[in-house]
């Protein structure tokens, strides 16, 4: 690759300098991951975003909610809720991942098949390049005339010069932002637009240079920002076209203010029915009031009840279970002592026994002996 045709970059490489929500939702959505993995190479996607491109805003139409959300994270800013991602900024990302040549970014935005081929080639301009050679890119198609729908579902058609005099103008781009311009180039850049005739520029963007001729360009980051319907409305209404610091200090003091010099305003007189009518509905108030207090007295005096009932009964069954664990072990001694008396009765009956046995063994060999004895001595006399 030759040294010349080497694209350089600014700002952050891993997001491409888009928004993080953006950029989360394009590399987990499914057409990203599967549709687009499969393309390879550059002629591949330029045919991809003529036949799926049909916008240039980064979410499709009715997939974002930002209703009722205000301040940071409302719609301008592009960090609130987020939907399903466009096609447009799909295929810008791919892009991106091919490491695009400047022959091939020049091929881009010189395409004649589609605008949109030509849109995403100077949104991918407008996204990656140094702030300082964005009007080199654009000067030579800030009178472009070939037309553009920029707006997800149609409605909002303008020339390719139109939008790229309001991406070097604005940074706001359909709820999401491009990357801020540092303020010398940003006032070179008014400086060489303000030198370009204006009769091919449209009504919107006469209307919003003059804003620029009365509000300065640069912003400081510490200062709030109203968006571009606060700038119409402050050059429509001069008497309105306060500072943030004034509106705050003028909407305390001015009501404290008003409240001093407005007179007191007397109630006026009621009739008497509406009297009537009024204590009446206090009177059903009290006595709403009244009774739902009695009510809430009852329920804690049940719940009281409740309690105490089931305390006696864990307590009754407590001394139950109580008195039959004695029960049980004094059942377990008596009957203990009595299989040991009965034990001793047997012994005691068997030492009797063997006694008795041993006497009338020894009585038996007594009479033996005296038998021997009489029959030797018969024996003898005879």
């Amino acid at each position: 690759m030759a040294p010349g045709n080497v694209l350089p970059f600014h700002g952050n490489e891993k997001t491409m300098n888009m928004n993080t929500m953006i950029l989360t939702n394009i590399q987990s959505s499914p057409y990203f991951k599967v549709n687009l993995f499969e393309l390879k190479t550059y002629h591949e996607v330029v045919d991809e975003i003529y036949y799926k491109v049909s916008h240039m805003e980064p979410w499709e139409k009715g997939s974002r909610k930002t209703s009722g959300q205000t301040g940071m994270c409302g719609g301008v800013r592009g960090v609130g809720a987020g939907g399903i991602v466009s096609s447009a900024y799909c295929l810008l990302y791919k892009l991106y991942t091919l490491k695009l040549t400047r022959k091939q970014l020049t091929g881009l935005i010189n395409h004649s098949d589609s605008p949109y081929i030509r849109g995403i080639g100077f949104m991918f301009i407008r996204y990656t390049q140094p702030p300082a050679d964005l009007w080199s890119w654009y000067e030579e198609y800030l009178d472009d005339e070939e037309e553009i729908d920029v707006k997800a579902g149609g409605g909002h058609s303008m020339t390719i010069g139109e939008m790229l005099r309001q991406w070097l103008t604005k940074l706001e781009w359909y709820s999401t932002l491009f990357p801020r311009l540092p303020v010398p180039v940003q006032k070179n850049i008014m400086a060489e637009l303000s030198q370009r005739p204006m009769e091919n520029w449209g009504e919107a963007e006469q209307e919003s240079n003059k804003m620029e001729e009365h509000i300065p360009s640069h912003r400081d980051d510490k200062e709030p920002y109203f968006g571009e319907a606060a700038r119409v409305s402050q050059l429509r209404n001069p008497r309105s076209s306060r500072s943030p610091d004034q509106w705050s200090s003028n909407s305390r003091g001015g009501s404290r203010s008003k409240d001093r010099r407005s007179p007191v305003r007397r109630p006026k007189s009621r009739s008497p029915g509406y009297r009537r009518s009024s204590d009446k509905d206090r009177h059903s108030y009290r006595d709403r009031h009244r009774s739902r207090s009695r009510d809430r007295q009852r329920r804690s005096h049940d719940r009281d009840r409740r309690r105490s009932s089931s305390r006696d009964r864990d307590r009754k069954r407590r001394s139950r279970s109580h008195e039959r664990s004695k029960s049980h072990k004094h059942s377990k001694r008596s009957r203990s002592r009595d299989r040991h008396e009965k034990h001793r009765h047997r012994s005691r009956s068997r030492e009797r026994s063997s006694k008795h046995r041993g006497n009338s063994y020894e009585r038996d060999l007594d009479r033996e002996r005296q038998r021997h004895k009489h029959s030797s001595n018969g024996d003898r006399y005879h």
